[in-house]
């Protein structure tokens, strides 16, 4: 019993840590950092707003998807079959090949390259070799979640590590930012929506879900309930873990705002490992964020490249050509750089969230408690956030 206990507390942890390096990629990285820098001594405040919308809201959305046990056509079907499926085909797209992926080659490109002499290496070569890296890891998608728990999300996590702890340890006070606390904490509430956490997490839920089926193997109801409880707590793992990096980047970044004045989005974790780490900057810094984004990618890919085989293309086209495809796609979308990618998804992101938060919550409730109703509600808070965005509601 002792054994079997062992067993089960091994693979929630690595299936928590699995859950942390899938979503802890470019958005993650670049958006806790310019918040810091922004906000400064206003910092508590904007990484409250971040924390919910970044943290809460996408566990909130893998608890849901989780409680339905990973099957999105069901989960999004409660909206509707054909709202539902032009939904999840138009998430997939954004955190897939025409947004998150490409988003995560960018910015290692952007980090790397910022420690390489000038034009070593130009973009769209970076690309095509980050597309192949990830081809090698998602060829075999049974093993994804292992090589993710056991061997990238560890060496990710020191390199994260090094990086906050000597930068803590240098840091002075935190400058003044004359801003309100209201207006930074709506700014970080916001700046959570471009991680994407939530439009993934519907989507991850699938590869947890299968992942421990492998391992657990559930043969009766009982069972079922245990694979759903083991899901929740390595769940609660990847939100802590979460948390404590985008409370340690962001306070990073505010300690340092001052030096970092005019440093984009995209290089504000390379410029900061360059003043606390010195010559070693460039080596634990490019790394840190390849690890980073190479995990989230993996990932994003297999799932991707799944949804195109089995619902778009009815498996007319094998898994290996779909991922051929996802990555081709990426390919030409990071050409457009992470700036240009950024302004591409920043309008969809804010119009969809408030909706796809209300999703989540009201299928939870259908599931715990059995409350039906759920399209007028949906619709709604989508008219409402559209209305809102665009500077019409009249309250």
């Amino acid at each position: 019993m002792d054994k079997l206990n062992g067993a089960l507390k091994s693979t929630i942890l690595t299936t928590g840590l699995a859950m942390f390096s899938m979503f802890f990629g470019a958005g993650n990285i670049v958006f806790p950092l310019a918040l810091g820098q922004f906000s400064k001594d206003m910092n508590p405040f904007a990484i409250m707003g971040l924390i919910i919308s970044a943290v809460i809201v996408p566990f909130t959305g893998l608890i849901s998807m989780i409680l339905f046990k990973g099957d999105y056509k069901e989960f999004f079907a409660r909206i509707g079959k054909w709202p539902g499926f032009l939904l999840s085909m138009v998430i997939m797209g954004l955190i897939g090949p025409f947004g998150a992926i490409p988003r995560c080659v960018t910015l290692s490109y952007s980090s790397i390259a910022m420690f390489l002499p000038e034009n070593a290496i130009e973009l769209p070569l970076f690309s095509a070799l980050s597309c192949l890296i990830i081809l090698f890891f998602t060829v075999k998608p049974s093993k994804i979640l292992d090589i993710l728990g056991f061997f990238l999300t560890p060496f990710l996590l020191i390199s994260l590590g090094i990086i906050i702890l000597v930068g803590f340890y240098q840091a002075g006070s935190l400058p003044e930012s004359g801003l309100e606390p209201a207006e930074v904490f709506k700014m970080g509430f916001k700046e959570g929506y471009q991680t994407m956490d939530l439009l993934g997490a519907f989507f991850f839920s699938s590869v947890i879900i299968l992942g421990l089926k492998a391992d657990y193997n559930p043969k009766t109801s009982e069972d079922v309930k245990n694979l759903i409880s083991m899901a929740i707590k390595a769940s609660m793992i990847g939100a802590a873990l979460l948390t404590l990096v985008y409370v340690g980047f962001s306070f990073l970044a505010a300690y340092m705002s001052l030096s970092l004045d005019g440093v984009p989005k995209d290089r504000i974790l390379g410029a900061i490992s360059l003043n606390v780490l010195g010559p070693y900057a460039g080596v634990v810094t490019s790394v840190a964020v390849a690890l980073a984004c190479l995990t989230t990618a993996i990932a994003l890919a297999n799932v991707f490249a799944h949804f195109l085989h089995v619902d778009i293309l009815q498996h007319r086209l094998g898994y290996v050509p779909s991922l051929l495809i996802t990555l081709a796609a990426t390919y030409f979308i990071s050409t457009l750089q992470f700036t240009g990618i950024v302004k591409f998804l920043a309008p969809p992101l804010a119009a969809c969230y408030p909706a796809l938060i209300g999703l989540s919550l009201l299928n939870i409730f259908y599931k715990l408690y059995d409350f039906k109703p759920v399209k007028v509600f949906v619709l709604i808070i989508f008219l409402a956030t559209l209305l809102a965005e665009y500077g019409y509601l009249i309250f």
